[in-house]
């Protein structure tokens, strides 16, 4: 099953984007692989992936199901840096940590990293992030050449998140020597100074 859910995923684009109603690629393809999920449910990948999936599957082809969406143009998010506020949600929901920045200071889009999946826009609470198409038109093996990028991109991201889990955190706790707590908390004094300057800027 491993291997066919492997084919699959590598077949689809990797945009993380959900709007096949799975969390990301490899759920889908999981879905897809068990039975459960039809192959038509990925705008990104357009009747291309469709097709390539029912070739792969041994399957039908079958028109796109557009109440994912529809297939657009790619885009990638630009972010309005004037009225950023730093609060850091759309890092947050960014599925292949293309938004770099800090806390309370502006956001940016690292641009050839964003799949344009449109995630960091709902948790903006000013509204300052918008959508753009690159002036590209839909280019499957541009896709496909970025996918293996983006795949790994998302891999780290879950692997960086499973690390902060509170038992990984107590876990780490548990087994740091004195010399790593020292240092540990030198860095915590640091940063806690230049979030005290950052603040008390005019």
């Amino acid at each position: 099953m491993n291997a066919v859910v492997d084919a699959i995923d590598e077949l689809l684009p990797q945009t993380q984007c959900r709007q096949c109603g799975f969390t990301g690629c490899r759920p889908y393809a999981e879905a897809i692989a068990a039975g459960t999920a039809s192959i038509n449910r990925c705008p990104p990948g357009s009747a291309d992936v469709i097709t390539e999936l029912a070739a792969l599957l041994e399957t039908d082809a079958m028109p796109a199901d557009e109440t994912c969406g529809v297939t657009a143009a790619p885009a990638v998010a630009v972010i309005d840096e004037a009225e950023c506020i730093g609060c850091t949600l759309c890092i947050t929901a960014c599925p292949v940590d293309a938004i770099v920045g800090a806390r309370r200071l502006m956001h940016t889009v690292i641009a050839v990293e964003c799949t344009g999946c449109g995630l960091c826009l709902p948790p903006c609470p000013v509204d300052c992030i918008a959508i753009a198409p690159t002036g590209a038109a839909h280019d499957r093996q541009r896709q496909r050449e970025a996918a293996g990028r983006l795949r790994q991109r998302y891999l780290a991201r879950q692997q960086r998140l499973a690390g902060k889990s509170p038992r990984r955190r107590k876990a780490v706790a548990a087994t740091a020597t004195p010399a790593a707590a020292r240092k540990r908390a030198m860095l915590d004094r640091a940063l806690s100074r230049a979030r005290a300057r950052i603040v008390a800027k005019p």
